[in-house]
């Protein structure tokens, strides 16, 4: 502890006398009256705790003998490390706080603490490994911690039982103290520790998390030097050697003559600005974060580094400098920094619960919010691979991203940056930061240390210097401060620990764990987190089965002027840790097994374990205090709110926990010793019937409430909500019946069947009641309640009776529209009948409202068309009135008898009404022609039947082979009912020339049933020309249809098309005839005949004299396409002629340019080569000579011979080869050699020409395996 520091934290606190202070979201001055006061304690009473708290000071009794004290700590994975005022280490597993190790490390306060690797890996264990340590710890009592570690130091006792040689007990553990020296100590091995001396008092040290591997460290205090040790020898004590001439004196005279051993290497990074207080290395072990007295400081490490930028390693990125205040300039040096970085991954979400606190909605939760311990997305936790810091000093929050890359500023503006600093938010507080972290990705929790209140009434205009007497400090407090608002989201909460008055801000600390989900599966592995203990995260979960009601963590106390916060208890009674002696008298609840954000406070003589309230808690505070709308919707949103049944012993039980046998339910490790998965299917069945039971009491009580405040809207609407059993219903029905509030409840009466069913009275009573008030409300409910709810027989007597007792008439008037009511009854008396399976009975009723529809429907679906078949003429107008039927066009006639007509089609496909019935009555009752007949027909054609209609709807929604299959029923649908028009082919032809002509050609092309004479005099009478031309073509009156192309049509692009289809020469010599006579005619021939006619031929037949207005164009237009096409053949030639040209020129450059390769080079891939006696081809490696199959080496004295093909031979195999055709080969070498071309080469040009002249023999034919290959 620091008395000093607690002194100047108090002096030139004046200029924040008149500070306003931010309170519960609202800003209340220190002068606020006493009646504002005494309202917000009114209100903090109703208000949910939003934290709560377990006091662990009673069960780390070891560690504050011998009147030791904490003065630093942290929890990481499964362990909590704290080092005291004395120099000892405690290290004690969480969650049973067993002692696991405790050593002597120094001679003074430990300052700070770090462990590498960050976070450790939690432990894992066999199955048969679990086993074993379940049965040991049940046979026989497990080691008391208050019997543990007697000796002072427990390290230096030899009785000491080793660590286990777990996977998360491989972790070294750095300490520093200021009696300046710095211990790095490992877990599982006490041989394996080094003590450095650096000679000033150390108040920093951080490992790397890759110290295992690189032995480094950064360490910083008093002197201000930054320091990254490197290396040292285990079991040794050494000096730093950072200063000048240090070297020597750190490893004696052997060093000084270079035979000392291996004491590490002290590098000074960075000084000159004060003491260091804090070091931290980033999560990803790329960035460090110092801050001294000038400010936050940022540097990019030489972990994760590219070689690439490997100048970047142990450089600064950033610094941010404290505040410009003045009472900064004086306290930055007391003021102890608190830094953390946040593993984003590991927060608690953002209001897992919606509860209205004080009349104000909190913030909602995301809809698919994560649960506690599930990773953010991609875009909240990784972007940009940014990691996120939180930095605590004085009264001021930072919070910080780095990010990875960017541009320099400044000088070195436009350069490259390997990380870059982003300020995410600036926080000013009321207090002295004594821990900060995140909570939620929105919420900071911070441990506030607030500075004794004093007479802020009294003015001062500058700082008191100088020694003040000391004041008794406060309470700490534990505040959540929303990100967004920078505002305290609710009251904050003090907390009692031991001899607070004495404390300064240095002497608190707080760490966190991560919130972790632990799924089913990995429950059902139990792991051995939850094997080592279980009863401390009960004490964090559920405090109130293990503590009394008086030793309750949160006690609000008297709620004076001078505290507006809770406060948390200390408390007094024992946790029961696991073993044979331990016995409960209740069951842990398995919402035990999902683990959220744990956090530790440690004062030097307490410990505090802060955890988030569970649903359970939430749930109890809104039933306790009427909430029951909230309380219900929590429940539906999070059934394991609710508890089971198992939990509500909880509330009997004794006030202080009594033993019970080691088979009892008492902690994690006996919940999971039990075994049988039935067991566990029976507690969630268990658990299910729970929830059911307390939403229903919960929506009852809801109920009530609503319906005794006369909200009867809300509660009807309430009910479709929370009722789920028949016999709630029907009570609740009857409460409602009683009031005559049928409107309110009937809406959101089930509409399917429920377990158990609802008696089918209640909706008989319901829709009685509409029958004689409402019956457009009795229509709807008809339309949403399906008819097996209930017995239609009461209702259909119902609507019969009002029927015949003349109340509704058809002629009777509702709301000025005649009949309204009757046809309402006549509509649900049909459905009902349909209901009833009495479809004729159904059909009479829509007969008579002239439904044209639903009678269609009918029909269709019951198949009564032979009901109709005798009356086919009166069908197809059902929906056709007499007015219609003389005045209507065809478009609307069409309309209005489609769906009778393809019904028709399609019993006609069917065979059930023939084509030949249809015709007979219709030409009977209309005559012939008419257009009933027409819509007949041409649906018979087209092959549009309902089914068709319907299958066209579905065309968008199905899949692409379902597509396919209706396409081709449909075609067949089509092929068949052509056959059935072709059996009235004559009538078709005269109905499709009256009424559809577009219809008539494409008859004529189709069909080959009508009579040709027949068709010729329609068409002659009619004018059709085209038809007529197409019927002289198909008789073989070839000339004839031309002709009257001719003389009736005058389209000469016509009747050249004509000309072209029939591909016939004597079609064009008539054209020719007939077109000599008509100058029009020419001149579209000139320019629309192309190649299909010699255009010299057709100029030479222009009669002479001939007048033809625009000759001079068309001969010009026919010049112009021959002349493009001329041009456009010459161009594909010169462009092809290019193509051959470039070709040649590339194969050209590739044979005469020089060879490139490398001597002495292997490549991977092999390549083939054929024996030149035909034998089994031989494979070598790319880059060695086809004839040896050896690689080419530097100083290879033989003269090398290369190919365009990058074959490359030594000279003496490229002789031997037995195809190859060369004069003189035998003669090269000695030539060769007697030109002595190596010595001379590069002086007389005479060598090269003859050495040249000798090989091009040689190599006149190319390479010889290619022409080996090519033959």
């Amino acid at each position: 502890m620091a008395p000093e520091a607690a002194d100047a934290e108090q002096e030139d606190d004046h200029e924040d006398k008149a500070t306003v202070k931010a309170r519960n979201g609202s800003m209340r001055a220190p002068q606020e009256d006493h009646h504002s006061e005494t309202t917000e304690e009114e209100e903090e009473e109703d208000e949910e705790p939003r934290l709560k708290y377990a006091s662990l000071t009673k069960h780390l009794g070891p560690l504050y003998r011998n009147a030791d004290a904490t003065s630093a700590f942290m929890v990481a994975g499964d362990k909590m490390i704290v080092g005291t005022h004395n120099g000892n280490i405690h290290v004690l597993s969480l969650p049973s706080l067993k002692s696991i190790r405790v050593y002597h490390a120094h001679s003074a306060s430990v300052t700070a603490l770090s462990i590498s690797p960050f976070p450790p890996p939690l432990p894992t264990l066999r199955a048969e490994t679990k086993i074993r340590l379940i049965s040991r710890q049940q046979s026989s009592p497990a080691p008391s911690i208050s019997g543990a570690n007697q000796g002072s130091p427990a390290a230096r006792s030899p009785k000491a039982p080793p660590v286990p040689l777990t996977a998360s007990n491989f972790i070294h553990i750095a300490t520093s103290s200021i009696d300046g020296n710095v211990c790095v100590a490992s877990l599982t091995d006490p041989k394996d520790v080094m003590l450095r001396n650096f000679g000033r008092p150390v108040q920093a040290v951080a490992l790397s998390p890759d110290y295992k591997n690189d032995r480094s460290f950064l360490s910083g205090g008093q002197a201000g030097n930054l320091i990254l040790t490197v290396g040292g020898r285990s079991g040794t004590t050494s000096t730093s050697n950072a200063g000048a001439g240090a070297a020597a004196t750190a490893s004696g005279w052997l060093g000084a003559i270079g035979l000392g051993s291996n004491t590490g290497k002290d590098t000074i990074l960075h000084s000159g600005e004060g003491a260091i207080r804090t070091i931290r290395w980033s999560l990803s072990g790329k960035y460090v974060v110092w801050v001294n007295e000038k400010g936050i400081k940022f540097m990019r490490t030489n972990l994760h580094l590219d070689p690439d930028n490997s100048e970047h390693a142990w450089k600064r990125i950033n610094h941010i400098d404290y505040p410009d205040r003045v009472l900064w300039e004086e306290m930055a040096a007391v003021w102890k920094p608190r830094a953390k970085w946040i593993d984003e991954s590991g927060l608690e979400a953002d209001d897992p619960h919606t509860t209205q606190i004080n009349g104000v909605q909190d913030k909602a939760p995301a809809e698919n919010s994560a649960p506690p311990g599930t990773p953010l997305p991609k875009s909240v936790t990784n972007h940009k691979q940014s990691e996120k810091l939180i930095v605590g000093w004085g009264d001021t929050i930072w919070v910080i991203n780095v990010l990875p890359g960017g541009s320099a500023t400044g000088k070195e503006s436009g350069a490259r940056k390997i990380a870059r600093v982003e300020m995410v938010t600036i926080l000013r507080t009321d207090c002295i930061v004594s821990g900060v972290s995140l909570y939620t990705p929105s919420l900071l929790v911070v441990l506030a240390y607030v500075t004794p209140e004093e007479n802020l009434s009294a003015p001062q205009t500058t700082p008191t210097r100088g020694r003040h007497r000391r004041q008794n400090a406060q309470q700490p407090e534990m505040r959540i401060i929303d990100l967004s608002t920078k505002e305290e989201v609710s009251v904050a909460d003090k907390l009692n620990v031991s001899r607070y008055e004495s404390l300064s801000a240095t002497d608190y600390h707080l760490d966190v764990l991560p919130a972790m989900q632990i799924t089913q599966k990995v429950a059902a592995q139990k792991g051995a987190l939850e094997i080592i203990g279980g009863g401390i995260w009960d004490v964090g979960m559920y405090p109130a089965r293990l503590f009394s009601s008086t030793a309750s963590v949160q006690s609000n106390g008297s709620h004076s002027a001078e505290s507006s916060s809770r406060t948390a208890s200390d408390l007094s009674v024992a946790l029961p840790i696991p073993n044979s002696n331990t016995k409960s008298t209740t069951a842990v609840h398995p919402s035990a097994l999902t683990h959220g954000m744990k956090i530790f406070i440690h004062s030097p003589y307490d410990c505090v374990l802060a955890t988030k309230p569970t649903p359970t808690d939430h749930f109890n505070w809104l039933a306790s205090h009427a909430m029951y709308e909230e309380a219900w919707n929590l429940l539906d949103q999070h059934p394991e709110a609710a508890g089971d049944s198992s939990e509500a012993s909880t509330d009997s039980t004794p006030s202080t926990p009594t033993r019970t046998s080691a088979r009892g339910q008492g902690t994690l490790l006996e919940f999971f010793a039990d075994d049988g998965s039935q067991t566990a299917s029976s507690d969630q069945r268990n658990l299910y019937s729970h929830v059911e039971k307390e939403k229903r009491r919960i929506g009852e009580q809801w109920l009530e409430q609503l319906t005794k405040n006369g909200e009867w809207s809300k509660a009807g609407a309430i009910c479709g909500k929370v009722l789920t059993t028949g016999s709630s219903w029907e009570h609740w029905v009857w409460v409602f019946a009683q009031a005559d509030k049928f409107e309110e409840i009937t809406p959101y009466i089930p509409n399917t069947q429920i377990q158990p069913p609802l008696p089918s009275i209640v909706y008989e009573l319901v829709l009685g009641h509409y029958v004689a008030t409402d019956r457009k409300k009795l229509q709807e409910l008809l339309d949403r309640w399906p008819p097996d709810l209930f017995d239609v027989g009461p209702v259909i007597e119902a609507i019969q009776g009002r029927l015949k007792a003349g109340d509704v008439r058809e002629a009777s008037i509702e709301d000025g529209e005649v009949g309204r009511d009757w046809r309402l009854l006549m509509e649900c008396l049909a459905k009902l009948y349909l209901a009833d399976n009495r479809p004729a009975k159904a059909l009479h009723c829509y007969i008579r409202l002239q439904d044209a529809d639903i009678a269609m429907k009918l029909i269709s679906e019951f198949h009564l068309v032979d009901a109709v078949s005798d009356d086919i003429a009166n069908f197809i107008s059902l929906r056709i009135s007499k007015e219609q039927q003389r005045s209507a066009p065809m478009s609307e006639l069409e309309a209005a008898s489609r769906e009778p007509i393809q019904l028709l089609v399609a019993e006609a496909h069917y065979g059930i009404v023939r084509p030949e019935a249809v015709v007979e009555q219709l030409n009977e009752r209309y005559g012939s022609p008419n257009p009933y007949l027409y819509f007949y027909f041409r649906a018979l054609w087209e092959g549009q039947t309902a089914s068709m209609a319907a299958s066209e709807q579905r065309i968008v929604e199905d899949t692409h082979e379902a597509r396919k299959q209706s396409l081709m029923d449909e075609r067949l649908v089509a092929t068949e009912g052509k056959a059935l028009v072709s059996d009235h082919a004559d009538t078709a032809l005269s109905l499709f020339a009256e009424y559809d002509r577009p219809l008539l050609m494409d008859f004529l092309k189709t069909s080959q049933s009508y009579t040709l004479d027949l068709a010729s005099k329609i068409c002659k009478r009619r004018n059709y020309i085209p038809e007529l031309v197409y019927l002289l073509s198909k008789e073989g009156r070839m000339s004839e249809a031309l002709r009257l192309i001719i003389d009736e049509i005058g389209d000469v692009r016509q009747a050249i098309s004509f000309a072209k289809e029939q591909g016939d020469q004597s079609l064009w010599d008539d054209l020719l005839n007939y077109s000599m006579s008509k100058p029009p005619f020419i001149r579209g021939l000139l320019e629309e005949v192309g190649t299909s006619i010699d255009p010299v031929r057709l100029i030479r037949r222009i009669p002479k004299g001939l007048e033809i207005q625009g000759l001079k164009g068309s001969l010009i237009r026919m010049i112009r396409e021959y002349e493009i096409q001329h041009s456009i053949s010459e161009g594909a030639a010169r462009v092809f002629r290019g193509e051959v040209a470039a070709a040649m020129a590339e194969k050209s450059r590739g044979l005469n340019k020089g060879i490139k390769f490398e001597i002495g080079e292997v490549h991977k891939d092999p390549i083939t080569i054929r024996s030149p006696q035909g034998a089994q081809p031989r494979k070598i490696q790319q880059g060695d000579c086809p004839g040896c199959e050896k690689a080419f080496l530097p100083e290879d004295p033989e003269l090398l011979i290369s190919f365009p093909c990058q074959h490359i031979f030594h000279l003496p195999c490229l002789l031997s080869l037995p195809d190859l055709d060369a004069k003189g080969r035998d003669d090269i070498p000695s030539s060769l050699k007697d030109l002595d071309w190596q010595s001379e080469y590069d002086r007389n040009i005479g060598p090269k020409v003859d050495h040249a002249t000798l090989l091009r023999g040689l190599v006149d034919k190319g390479c010889p395996l290619e022409n080996q290959d090519a033959g």
